[in-house]
């Protein structure tokens, strides 16, 4: 430190969206169904009785910001680390203290850990004596699924919190409170942002209420004042996010839930949110080859039997892929797309396989009946009965077909194949 910063305010300098972090949960935005009246979180934070929880959700949903919070409620000294640069003689060190003002003040420590997914193994051993036997109380924030990224002992010793991406009235409300705090926010700028523009931040956030921030910062602070007003138009908020904002994690739980809503749209048979969600996945760069994986076990699970032409579509895209590449294949892989979505629906194959599976996996295997096997077989040629003797070949039938055995002696099985009577699933066996 020295004589020039002794009066500097962080603050002065922080980005908007620091700057407008709720001060209390009055101030909060969103999470009714956690913070509202009366809510165990709620009582729990105002009662100063926070033990060890685990808050999770999408970026900016308020995970740090509601960690504030609790630090500003809180009696107990509040320590705030981040799993991407503390380790574990960090965490030693921590808990050290925090024993030593427990026993000798009588003071709690609560511990507010960022990113908590990237703590390895070892970290997180390391938290659970401490945690266990009260030494701190801990704070986790994470935008991964912890069910993946935690380990079971320390979900176990803590209580989860899912947080849910901020409504559109809420990032609305937060811009607008931005707009007009002339203390923390931009209320001293004489900012006049048009309806059109307010909206499009709104619909461009994606319930990430520090993304829209940014953008009204960005777009306030660049604009020319005229007679000493800022008008800020449609197109100057369409420069603030010029891109279109996919939150997509190819290892987290938006790769699936992506992944997810483009199967359930293509056996949904709805065309245009199948196609909404292909134009995600390709514009979000997920690896084509996974697309196409997807497509191709669609064609035969959803519509399978009831329209077998559309496998054959599936298989053509595939090979457009690896023939052509991107961009050029996405045509090809639309029309399977559009095939599967469009196509009469039967999953008839995949009951058939399931029930035949289970079915061998709980009887085992039969031997094969004489007239069915090879006749080059072993037993053949070591002298035995002859393989495919007694075997009637359809073909020399009136029908091409003839009754006969094609099960183990003595087997009997259930009827795997119920046709869905739906397009050409019809019922013919």
């Amino acid at each position: 430190m020295n004589l020039f910063s002794a009066g500097f305010d962080p603050m002065s300098v922080a980005p908007l969206a620091e700057r407008m972090r709720p001060r209390n949960l009055d101030e909060f935005l969103g999470q009714s169904a956690l913070l509202g009246p009366h809510k165990p979180l709620r009582r729990a934070i105002e009662a100063d009785k926070i033990i060890s929880v685990i808050l999770y959700g999408p970026p900016g949903s308020g995970k740090t910001s509601l960690a504030q919070v609790i630090a500003s409620r809180t009696a107990a000294e509040f320590v705030r680390i981040n799993a991407v640069s503390a380790g574990v003689k960090e965490l030693r060190e921590i808990f050290e203290r925090a024993r030593n003002d427990l026993h000798l003040y009588s003071r709690k420590t609560l511990v507010f850990c960022d990113e908590v997914h990237r703590f390895n193994k070892s970290q997180q051993d390391v938290l659970l004596p401490a945690i266990e036997q009260g030494v701190i109380s801990f704070v986790g924030a994470t935008t991964e699924n912890p069910y993946f990224e935690l380990n079971a002992a320390l979900l176990s010793r803590s209580t989860l919190f899912r947080l849910e991406a901020l409504r559109d009235e809420d990032i609305r409300s937060g811009l607008e409170t931005a707009l007009a705090d002339p203390v923390r926010g931009l209320g001293r700028m004489e900012a006049e942002v048009e309806e059109d523009a307010m909206r499009h931040w709104v619909d461009h956030a994606h319930g990430d209420l520090r993304r829209a921030l940014n953008a009204l910062e960005l777009a306030v602070l660049t604009a020319v004042p005229v007679e000493g007003r800022r008008r800020i138009t449609l197109a100057d908020a369409k420069e603030s996010i010029q891109e279109a904002y996919f939150r997509y994690d190819k290892q987290g739980d938006n790769h699936y839930d992506i992944i997810s809503a483009f199967i359930k749209s293509m056996r949904g048979s709805d065309p245009d949110a199948a196609l909404y969600w292909l134009a995600v996945l390709l514009e979000a760069g997920e690896d084509p080859r996974f697309i196409m994986r997807r497509i191709l076990i669609h064609a035969s699970e959803d519509v399978g039997l009831a329209d077998p032409a559309v496998m054959l579509q599936a298989h053509a895209a595939a090979q457009a892929l690896e023939w052509v590449g991107l961009p050029e294949a996405q045509i090809p892989m639309a029309q399977a797309v559009l095939a599967i979505a469009t196509a009469p629906k039967s999953n008839s194959v995949v009951a058939a396989i399931k029930a035949a599976r289970s079915f061998v996996r709980e009887h085992g295997a039969g031997a094969v009946p004489q007239h069915l096997r090879d006749p080059h077989s072993a037993d053949s040629r070591l002298g035995g009965e002859a393989g495919g003797a007694g075997y009637l070949y359809p073909h020399d039938y009136p029908g091409h077909w003839v009754a006969q055995d094609y099960l183990p002696a003595g087997v009997s099985v259930p009827r795997f194949f119920e046709p869905a009577g739906l397009g050409r699933d019809i019922g013919r066996r």
